[in-house]
């Protein structure tokens, strides 16, 4: 719980960040959610108009019991760049629901939904995690749409991937080019599955009925057919619970770890099952997230409960004693929860904390800083989203819209509701490269001129 101060600090800084929302984003949307939500991911672009597109969006719902856990499905309509009008991101009510985000299913979940990642070769299968051992699979166009009420059965996942020997709750990944799927547990251990031959029947499948009455039903969150596939790899080397995990983007043989043994590790289950490369003090605290550079298959970044983000580079990296960064990024003031690196700009990614913030960082700049003697802020900082007044516990940037992100973070008792879902766009003046932004302003400089004197 906040202290006072704190909580004034918090409220000050929010009220100072929605003065600027007009000035800073290109659009905002902020819907306000009846339960929290641990994990958002964008889907699939599903309609293409002319000033906004619909697209797909996963949220879970961690619910009190009173009802159901679920897996949500929306439709989400991005609007597109430069067509929202100021006033429209500027009135938005922290108590009020998007009408930019609409519900169209819901699958009641077989305990809380901890992380949700979808797959890349199939826009229609994504898998969660839960507080079991198992990765639950689900093809979300031909499970039936669920009213989450009290004692409903839960919904039945079309595989169970099983293979862990504790609670895999939060380390997910599926890979870019193969239908692979990892996880990381309490049990020290990452598991990889290839769900290759399950993706081609269920794909096969897609015309049979698959209401949650049918077949049986669940039974403790196991499909009743017994559609379960066994693990290809557990890699055991992390020596406390593994918190995240990512593969390679252009290999779905290599794939790294992090946990709370404070280890980042490197994997290659083509030389086996034992680490690659172990880096034993990557940071000075437990590690809670990981991801790699699809742009740049060097780059590693790590967040870490010692408030920082670090970067790695594969090639630069030994096994055993402290990790050397290429940078360490300080711009939060408590843990790092999530970390992104930007579908748009190799050099670009995001990280959110426990402080409430979602940064936006550029490497690239960060030897600019420092030639420019600026220490007002944290080297490479270019963004600072304030819209959270709570810890900002998932996000993930738009690849159909890439520099649209959306965030969810747990403020329900400061909005009056579970937690708050923001969807929102930075301004393109502040990215876009320096000579173009002031190219088109000087276009304006008559016009502005002309204005300031009537």
């Amino acid at each position: 719980m906040k202290d006072k101060p704190a909580e004034r600090a918090v409220e000050e800084r929010y009220t100072q960040w929605k003065s600027l929302v007009p000035v800073l984003y290109d659009w905002l949307a902020n819907h306000n959610l009846v339960w929290p939500s641990l994990s958002c991911r964008w889907g699939p672009q599903v309609e293409q108009a002319t000033y906004k597109n619909r697209q797909r969006l996963y949220l879970s719902e961690q619910t009190d019991g009173s009802v159901p856990n679920t897996l949500v499905i929306a439709n989400v309509e991005v609007v597109k760049s430069r067509v929202a009008a100021a006033e429209h991101i500027a009135q938005f009510n922290e108590e009020s629901r998007s009408p930019f985000v609409k519900k169209s299913k819901t699958i009641i979940h077989p305990g809380e939904v901890n992380r949700i990642r979808e797959l890349p070769q199939n826009s229609n299968i994504v898998a969660t995690h839960t507080d079991s051992p198992d990765v639950l699979i689900w093809d979300v166009e031909s499970q039936s749409n669920r009213q989450p009420v009290l004692g409903a059965t839960p919904s039945r996942p079309d595989l169970v991937l099983t293979g862990h020997q504790d609670n895999a709750e939060f380390a997910l990944a599926m890979c870019p080019t193969e239908p692979f799927v990892l996880s990381g547990g309490k049990d020290k251990s990452v598991v990889l599955w290839s769900i290759h031959d399950h993706i081609s029947s269920l794909a096969a499948d897609q015309g049979a009925s698959k209401s949650p009455g049918s077949k049986g039903g669940a039974v403790n969150g196991k499909p009743a057919d017994g559609s379960t596939v066994q693990a290809r790899g557990v890699f055991q080397g992390h020596e406390d619970t593994v918190e995240d995990v990512q593969f390679n983007p252009s290999s779905a043989q290599e794939f790294c770890s992090v946990g709370d043994d404070s280890c980042l590790i490197l994997w290659d289950a083509r030389t086996g099952l034992s680490p690659v490369v172990k880096v034993e003090k990557a940071h000075n605290a437990d590690l809670h997230c990981v991801d790699w550079n699809p742009n740049d298959v060097n780059l590693i970044l790590t967040g870490s409960a010692d408030n920082s983000v670090r970067m790695f580079d594969r090639r630069n990296l030994t096994s055993g004693g402290v990790g050397s960064p290429v940078h360490i990024f300080e711009g939060h003031t408590a843990a790092v929860l999530c970390v992104q690196w930007s579908p748009a700009k190799a050099t670009v990614f995001g990280s959110a904390a426990e402080d409430g913030l979602l940064n936006i960082w550029d490497h690239g700049k960060v030897e600019n800083y420092a030639e420019a003697g600026d220490s007002s802020y944290p080297p490479g900082l270019f963004f600072r989203h304030a819209g959270h007044r709570d810890k900002v516990v998932d996000f993930h940037w738009n690849a159909a819209d890439p520099w649209t992100i959306v965030s969810v973070s747990e403020d329900g008792e400061k909005t009056g509701g579970g937690g708050t879902l923001q969807i929102w766009r930075m301004i393109d003046l502040i990215y876009r490269p320096e000579e173009e932004v002031v190219a088109e302003l000087d276009k304006f400089k008559s016009h502005l001129l002309a204005c300031s004197s009537s």
